[in-house]
């Protein structure tokens, strides 16, 4: 598998942490080894313009998808026929608004990002969580294979921090929901997703 990444965002970032789980996510949902995909770090005036440009939300979120190639229903899914080589697109994150949602949700950035991207790798496979039963099959995907990818890194010599262990690390929709709430300390957040 292809998979870049463009920091524009002037902060730190473990990148090969978020091709690692990339990569994982990808493998795992039995996308074809051949993909392609772009990780995109940009600071907050950036997503700001994009989410407000694609989605029609004012300000920041923490991340963003943007398909490529229209997929074959269902790709990406693990009762599909697994889709040819493809430019998946790309995921668009944010490490600025992210920081502000790990320390709400009592986790490192790093944790929080790696999240992200394997939320933004589903979303570019085509699962959504506009409905409920949707939100629910996607959230549990999500945290699955990100508990997986941490329980496999020894494995695979990957140097990344332990697995946390925090409520908030392994998230529902609805404790990501609360994460967006105005106000102050754990739990309180401030802005769209």
């Amino acid at each position: 598998m292809s998979i870049e990444v463009f920091n524009e965002s002037g902060a730190g970032v473990n990148e090969e942490s978020l091709v690692d789980v990339a990569r994982y996510a990808l493998s795992r949902m039995d996308v074809h080894p051949a993909a392609e995909l772009s990780i995109h770090l940009v600071d907050e005036d950036t997503i700001a313009d994009l989410h407000l440009r694609w989605l029609e939300l004012p300000g920041p979120t923490d991340v963003m998808s943007f398909p490529m190639d229209e997929l074959t229903p269902g790709a990406g899914r693990p009762d599909a026929a697994a889709p040819g080589p493809a430019m998946l697109g790309d995921i668009v994150l944010c490490p600025d608004f992210a920081r502000a949602q790990a320390t709400r949700a009592g986790h490192p950035l790093s944790h929080e990002l790696v999240l992200l991207t394997v939320h933004g790798v589903l979303h570019l496979l085509g699962y959504d969580h506009v409905e409920p039963a949707e939100e629910r099959r996607m959230f549990a995907l999500q945290n699955g294979l990100l508990a997986d990818w941490y329980d496999d890194i020894d494995r695979r010599g990957v140097d990344f921090p332990d697995k946390p262990l925090t409520p908030g690390a392994f998230p529902s929709a609805a404790d990501r929901a609360r994460l967006d709430e105005p106000g102050d300390g754990p739990g309180a957040g401030g802005g769209p997703r």
